[in-house]
């Protein structure tokens, strides 16, 4: 913890109302105003990333917002030279907050003479002088073995849970909890445990990549509400298929959950034509207009729980407690009042 009075946040360009609304609900908690460290983040003509930190930040305990999301390899440079500059500028600590970990599908090799990106990126970030990590729903939770630096891995699972107790409170009984293929089942049944609901899996077999030859439904899912439960949407190919296939085998009708709204190409669009009821994403990565305008596509907000996971690394306390409904429904508090 840093000798000085209150911890400081410094963002990049990637997603700035995140960052605006995490400093806020950290002045609540503070009951003083914490805002973000006046910075310029900017490019040359040619494209090369300038940073240049307006106010003194030596001794201070630093935490950097800035997820890697589109364009990554951007916003991967910005947080590394804004994790320089703080370093040169005799700064504590500083902790890289990464609401959305970029690269991270590419966590293993699949086949032969291809790359480990992601821990690539793990060495990158603790070359740059990042002293510590706080990210959501690693799509590999193996990644934060990646690191030789702490790293502490959120989840968006109890955040949804008190989301979908407050939209299907009439419902609970008839809700099913469904992974949309088999490498996210740990995934989808953390979340169906803390709903006392029951899983299904969608089975998917791809031709080749981004072509899904075929999805099976292991679980009876007859009338009942599903739930999809991912970490990333990306084209939404998958998900709008598992949707129609969970509809087809009985379902009364599909909702979804997904931590990541990456949302590339014609994902809106075909999430706004597919049979899907809605799709809840949240704002870790900085949602675009169409997302906004789209009808059945809600955001929860991830400041809350960002907020408090900050301070409890500033002041040396569990993070790990913000993982339990009862810890994290206060800080929620408002939101999900019962009617």
């Amino acid at each position: 913890m840093s000798s000085n009075s209150e911890p400081k946040l410094i963002s990049g360009n990637a997603n700035m109302p995140l960052a605006k609304a995490i400093a806020r609900r950290m002045s609540l908690h503070r009951g003083v105003n914490v805002g973000l460290v006046d910075a310029r983040v900017e490019r040359f003509n040619d494209g090369e990333i300038f940073v240049e930190v307006y106010e003194n930040v030596r001794g201070e305990d630093m935490f950097i917002i800035q997820p890697t999301s589109n364009p990554a390899n951007d916003n991967l440079m910005e947080l590394l030279i804004m994790a320089d500059a703080l370093r040169r500028s005799s700064a504590a600590r500083v902790t890289a907050v990464l609401p959305y970990f970029g690269y991270a599908r590419q966590d293993r090799r699949t086949k032969a003479r291809t790359p480990i990106t992601a821990k690539m990126v793990a060495n990158m970030l603790v070359g740059s002088g990042i002293e510590r990590v706080l990210t959501m729903d690693l799509h590999a939770a193996q990644i934060q073995g990646f690191f030789d630096i702490p790293v502490d891995n959120l989840y968006a699972s109890p955040v949804f849970a008190l989301d979908i107790k407050h939209a299907f409170k009439n419902q609970m009984s008839d809700l099913m909890i469904v992974s949309p293929d088999v490498g996210g089942v740990a995934r989808a049944r953390e979340l169906a445990k803390r709903l006392n609901a029951p899983l299904a899996i969608v089975d998917k077999r791809r031709e080749k990549a981004g072509e899904i030859a075929e999805m099976t439904v292991i679980g009876d899912v007859t009338g009942k509400t599903c739930l999809i439960v991912d970490d990333i949407c990306d084209t939404a190919g998958t998900l709008c298929k598992a949707a129609e296939v969970l509809l087809e085998a009985g379902a009364k009708e599909v909702h979804a959950y997904i931590t990541h709204g990456v949302m590339s190409g014609p994902a809106v669009d075909r999430v706004t034509a597919s049979v899907m009821k809605s799709l809840v994403i949240t704002d870790s990565i900085e949602p675009t207009a169409a997302i906004k305008n789209a009808p059945n596509i809600r955001i929860v907000p991830t400041a809350p729980i960002f907020a408090q996971a900050i301070l409890n690394i500033w002041n040396g306390t569990s993070v790990s407690s913000l993982f339990e409904a009862d810890t994290l429904g206060p800080i929620y508090d408002g939101m999900y009042d019962p009617d």
